[in-house]
This record gives C-alpha cells, structure tokens and sequence, in this order.
C-alpha cells in the first residue's frame, strides 16, 4: 500500500503536491479567517496572528517551493531533486500544516507543534538549495544567491514566528521581514528572470540597481520598527526604482497570451504597491488615518498572489504535458485574481468594511476552488485538458 502511494502520479514531480497543500490551504485558511474575525469561532491565538502565519507560511511558502524545487536545479545545471529528499520537506509541511489546523481549535501546544514542524521543512529546504547552490558548476549563480539569502531570510522569520506568544513584540519584526525581505525579495528574483524569459524578451540585469532595492527594502522594515508609517520616503523611491527597472524590460504588454500577460500585471502592481504604501503611511502620521494593511494586502495580492496563479498554471500546465495554452476558464481564472486585488483594496477604503471584507473573502474562495476544480486532477492523476 505505501509502496503505492509513493509511485502514484501524484508525487512523481515535487511541485504537484506542494501545490496541491498550498491551494488546499488557501481555502482552508481564508474560510477559517472569515469565521474568526467574524467571531463566528474563537481560536486559541489572535485571528491576526494566524492570518498572517497561515498566508506567508502555510499558502506561499509551499506554493513557492514547488516552483523552486522544478527551477532551482534547472538554474544550477543539476540534476532533478530526488523524490525522497522532496517528500520529506513535504510530510514536513503537510503534518505541519494539520497540526496548526487542530491547534487553532484545541491549544496552543498543537499549534507551536505544527509551526516546529513547518520551520523544520522550510529549514531542510533552504540547506537542501543551499547544496544544489554550492553543487553547481555554472558560472553566473546571481539569481540562485539572491533566492538563497531570500530564503535565509524567511526562515529566520520562521523562527520569530515560533516565538511570537511568549514575545508579542516580535510581531511587527517577523510580518515586515517575512513579506519584505523574505517573499518580495524571492518572488521578484525569480520574476526578473523568468518573465522576460516568457515573454521572448531578454534583459541584462541591473545588478547595482538592484542592490540598492534590496538596502531600501532593508531600510523600509527599519523605519517602521523605530515607528509605524514613517517608511514612507523609502517606499515611494521602491515605487519610483522598481517602476523604472519593469519599464526598462520593455516587456511586450499588452500581451495576446494570458500565460505571459497575468505576469506582467502581476509586475505593474509593485510599483502602484509601494506608492500606495507611501502616501497611506505619510496620510497616516498626518491625521492618523487607518488603512486597515492596505499597502501589504496590494503588494501580497497584486504582487505575490497574481505571480502565484500565474506561475502555478503555467508550471501545472507544462509539466503535465497539456499544451500551453489558457483557454476561457483559465484566462477567467486570471481575471478573478485582479477582482480579488481590487475588492482588497476597496475594503480598506470603504466605510462598509464587513460587507466588502465578506465579499473578499467569498471571491478568494472562489478563485481558489474553481482553480481546484480546474487543476487539481491534473496535478494528481495527470489528466489531459
């Protein structure tokens, strides 16, 4: 029987069933969410709290290294990462992830289980590139080392969060590390080489221009642990660079192919992210007007979710040897995705908070299940399209 299990399709690639864990734990996650900001269900740990553990660590984390653990040893000029090794990280994260799921009802004892566990897996992931990393014999590892010190970041970050009901305080610290220097960083890594890839548009990159991102991204999370909102000098130059930099890939949008187009939108939303952090935070220290996470939801929305959809219907589609193409559902898919972005950003801006806040979470669920719908037999039997 577990011989069986092993050999199913469903493991035969490491990014099916990591994909699967991650969409399976956007459902479960936001619904849950849902019902514990509503007070519908009290959980063992503030609402907030798991929100943002469950996004970053539970939904693009996994959903990240499915991509990676495809990409990474194609990068290095390796060879694929064996089973085992990637079946591992995945127990790791799939027991993990149930155990957070029962503690949120049950004790904080489970949940603490489940983040070790988690932080366990993303720990053994990391040194598992890490090796890939220091394998490789290719000459120009730019890309793989800005991945690697990303995902350095994250796990540290990780481990903050396993800290964070005995120090509250570390709050701010772990959330502004994990999107900024952790997620942002990885997933703009990542695009920067492989969305111009796409589009049939090489660049050169600008190495020093990129650096300086980096040290503004650095210097954004300072600003805000010395006080809250006063990064907002650092975001709009992170507004005006990054917008520069996308500008000068002279990327070909519009685009008649959805597999490349929800791509670039993706990239179009971090500038308008940044700017938008920038003149809430300065509005903010003004009149102490609240924007209830406006900034991070457009950039982990705009940014982050639109690149998952993108990349993850392309990574499912192409390794299970369907054409790629997107038909009407899929491109449908890509546009629900832009809905959910903006329904976010109406919620912070709209006095009738719950009902668009409702509203959000309804069309989140349902860019997700219809995505399962869609995808989920091919990533677990192989099915043609």
């Amino acid at each position: 029987m577990i011989s069986k299990l092993k050999s199913h399709y469903f493991f035969s690639q490491p990014h099916q069933p990591f994909f699967i864990l991650a969409f399976i734990n956007a459902i479960l996650s936001m619904a849950l969410f849902g019902l514990f900001f509503e007070g519908t269900i009290a959980p063992t740990i503030p609402a907030k709290l798991y929100h943002a553990y469950s996004i970053i660590y539970l939904l693009f984390t996994p959903a990240f290294l499915a991509f990676l653990f495809t990409t990474f040893p194609r990068f290095s000029a390796t060879e694929p990462i064996e089973k085992k090794a990637y079946m591992r990280i995945f127990l790791f994260f799939a027991l993990g992830s149930l155990f957070v799921y029962l503690g949120i009802f049950l004790s904080i004892p489970l949940i603490n289980t489940g983040i070790l566990l988690l932080f366990i897996g993303h720990a053994i992931a990391g040194n598992m590139l890490l090796a890939i990393y220091k394998k490789s014999k290719v000459t120009d590892k730019y890309d793989q080392f800005w991945i690697l010190v990303a995902t350095a970041i994250g796990v540290f970050a990780h481990f903050l969060f396993l800290t964070i009901l005995w120090l509250p305080s570390l709050y701010t610290f772990a959330i502004q590390l994990a999107i900024y220097l952790y997620l942002f960083l990885i997933f703009f890594t990542v695009a920067q080489r492989m969305v111009p890839f796409f589009s049939h548009s090489p660049i050169e990159k600008h190495t020093e221009r990129f650096k300086v991102i980096v040290g503004l991204l650095a210097l954004h999370i300072i600003l805000e642990l010395i006080d809250t909102h006063s990064s907002f000098l650092a975001d709009f130059m992170l507004a005006y660079l990054l917008g520069k930099e996308i500008l000068r890939w002279r990327l070909p949008f519009p685009n008649p192919n959805p597999l490349v187009w929800v791509l670039h939108i993706a990239l179009f939303w971090i500038p308008v992210a940044f700017l938008i952090s920038s003149i809430s935070s300065l509005i903010s220290l003004i009149n102490g007007s609240s924007f209830l996470y406006l900034a991070i939801h457009t950039l982990a929305l705009g940014f982050f979710l639109t690149m998952l959809i993108g990349f993850g219907t392309r990574v499912t589609i192409g390794h299970s040897g369907n054409q790629m193409r997107a038909d009407k559902y899929t491109t449908t898919l890509f546009y629900i995705t832009q809905v959910v972005v903006v329904m976010r950003l109406i919620t912070s801006l709209n006095d009738n908070f719950l009902i668009f806040f409702e509203l959000s979470i309804f069309i989140w669920l349902l860019l997700f299940i219809s995505w399962g719908i869609r995808f989920f037999r091919v990533l677990i039997f192989g099915d043609k399209l």
